[in-house]
């Protein structure tokens, strides 16, 4: 991994022709850009500060991202008291085998790995048949297609923030990352990040479904630690029914929520009823 020191005004590894297009009014504290540790150790993944980030910080950042085309994480390690905290000061970040998220059908997507994860096992030593179907009843094995776009109650952007001052306040060792990148969805294929490799080691088709979600439910990626992500939503549901769709699309993004987690999709559904974090972590 090999790092360099992040002038104040102008982040040299996000220099394009435009090079003001990437000019920062907020002052950054001491930190480092990454370069990928996988594949040529060519990519520039993106700028982690050298200590915990603050509210002030990651709010000032947000407010600067449509100007200054770096969107801010908080991130975290899968140890935060080791040295290279990792993956992200470790560089073990992998952007150049990823592909496009424009390249993605989140539909498709989420269809596919809800009827990949509904297949019925007869080996399963710890689940009979029906018990598999139980899991996701009132679905079973028939995937219900997209749960319907959310209400707005509040600011998607000013509830990131909010939620950010809420993480750091839980976990203060949080750091920040710059990333040149569109929005949150966007940023966690740009950086390279691995976090759901055990079940598809393209971040894009992630990617691909978290932008959907930006735009039906009013999420954002808040913090991406080494294998978990956390999202604050402005447009939750509002009932158990409403609930249940979007806990489908869930378990099919991340079914350790489930198989790991709540163990059922109708007891995980209960948990999103009016919540406005969703949490996500693959084994």
């Amino acid at each position: 991994m090999i790092s360099e020191p992040l002038p104040r005004d102008l982040h040299p590894l996000f220099r394009t022709q435009s090079p003001d297009r990437y000019r920062l009014a907020t002052a950054l504290p001491s930190g480092r850009t990454v370069l990928s540790d996988e594949g040529r150790g060519e990519i520039h993944s993106l700028w982690l500060s050298d200590g915990p980030a603050t509210v002030d910080l990651v709010t000032s950042l947000r407010a600067e991202h449509s100007q200054s085309g770096l969107f801010p994480l908080l991130l975290d390690a899968l140890d935060h008291q080791e040295h290279d905290y990792r993956p992200w000061g470790s560089g073990e970040l992998f952007p150049e085998a990823l592909t496009s998220p424009d390249a993605h059908q989140p539909a498709s997507l989420l269809a596919s790995w809800w009827h990949g994860y509904t297949d019925i096992h007869e080996d399963d030593d710890n689940l009979t048949p029906d018990q598999q179907l139980a899991v996701t009843a009132p679905f079973g094995r028939s995937w219900p297609g997209l749960a319907r776009s959310g209400n707005q109650r509040c600011d998607p952007d000013q509830l990131a923030d909010e939620y950010a001052a809420v993480l750091l306040g839980r976990r203060p060792w949080l750091r920040l990352g710059l990333i040149a990148a569109s929005s949150g969805a966007a940023a966690l294929t740009t950086a390279g990040w691995q976090g759901p490799a055990n079940y598809d080691n393209d971040t894009a088709v992630f990617s691909a479904v978290l932008r959907d979600w930006e735009h039906r439910f009013g999420a954002r990626v808040v913090c991406a630690g080494f294998s978990t992500l956390e999202l604050s939503v402005a447009a939750p549901p509002a009932d158990v029914d409403a609930a249940l769709a979007i806990a489908a699309e869930h378990f099919a993004f991340c079914p350790d929520n489930v198989w790991q987690g709540s163990g059922s999709l109708t007891a995980y559904a209960k948990q999103l009823v009016n919540a406005h974090d969703w949490g996500f972590w693959w084994d």
